[in-house]
């Protein structure tokens, strides 16, 4: 693991690394905050995925969430949302598949399967990683993200409850088995089956999950994806059909960008710091 950039930030330290990973066979990147508590404690964490073409930098450049955490003491992770160098034909030809466009899933179609295992990555290989190297406690993990990182956010979290105490999202891809980004992904990434969409799919886990654990999921009114690749209402459906503690919140007036992100960071990181209380 090599350091790639190190600043002081609200007292803590924020640092940008790159590893071989064994999960991708590249490269890869991501970006941690450490709050100041961690000089003398172990302190909680959030993972935080990213959307359709960002990398491990945008989350801590524009979402504003460094204050914040700082207070809580509470330490954001954030990796990239693609391999990077695999050198896969046809992986940079579109912005919504391939590069920046991983999914977070775990490939089984070539030629990506070898490659593209976002899933595995960010559950066992990047949070094995952290949890060796920093101050984090281990029993005290949150999962978020926006758009396609609120899709990966509510898979991993659902299918993961015994890792991840507490998940929330922005703007989330709620059932990419129906929505163009998703389809085109799955398509891709898992083959033809749909039956095996369904476990990387929010709203079909959510029919089967056992957790009742609140999620908590804010969307902007005038996101200009929501009603063909967002479709929150669906989650809603089907949260009310299994009397699922979901808290959407429709914001007025805002967008798909990191200015609706930024405005309401707070509220979810305090979300997630009451939910992880020893």
């Amino acid at each position: 693991m090599k350091s790639l950039n190190r600043t002081k930030c609200f007292g803590g330290s924020l640092e940008f690394f790159e590893h071989a990973s064994e999960q991708t066979g590249t490269a890869m990147r991501f970006s941690v905050f450490l709050p100041p508590q961690s000089q003398s404690q172990k302190v909680p964490a959030l993972f935080w995925l990213s959307g359709l073409t960002c990398s491990e930098e945008n989350f801590m450049q524009k979402a504003g969430a460094q204050r914040v955490a700082s207070e809580l003491g509470l330490a954001l992770i954030a990796p990239d949302t693609s391999p990077r160098g695999a050198n896969i034909p046809g992986e940079s030809e579109s912005w919504d598949f391939g590069l920046g466009a991983g999914f977070y899933v775990n490939a089984t179609r070539e030629p990506w399967a070898k490659n593209y295992r976002m899933y595995d990555y960010v559950l066992i290989e990047l949070k094995d990683l952290v949890l060796k190297n920093f101050p984090i406690d281990s029993s005290r993990l949150a999962i978020s993200g926006h758009s396609m990182g609120g899709h990966g956010a509510l898979v991993l979290g659902l299918r993961n409850p015994e890792v991840f105490k507490s998940v929330s999202a922005f703007a989330p891809i709620v059932a990419p088995s129906q929505c163009p980004w998703g389809q085109k992904a799955f398509k891709n990434y898992l083959g033809d089956h749909q039956a095996d969409w369904k476990n990387y799919d929010a709203c079909e886990l959510l029919k089967q999950t056992k957790t009742r654990k609140e999620i908590l999921v804010d969307q902007g009114t005038e996101d200009k994806f929501l009603k063909e690749q967002l479709m929150p209402e669906k989650l809603e459906a089907v949260a009310k059909a299994i009397e699922f503690p979901l808290k959407l919140r429709m914001q007025s007036g805002y967008d798909h960008s990191y200015y609706f992100v930024s405005s309401f960071v707070e509220d979810h990181l305090r979300f997630h710091y009451d939910r992880l209380a020893p």
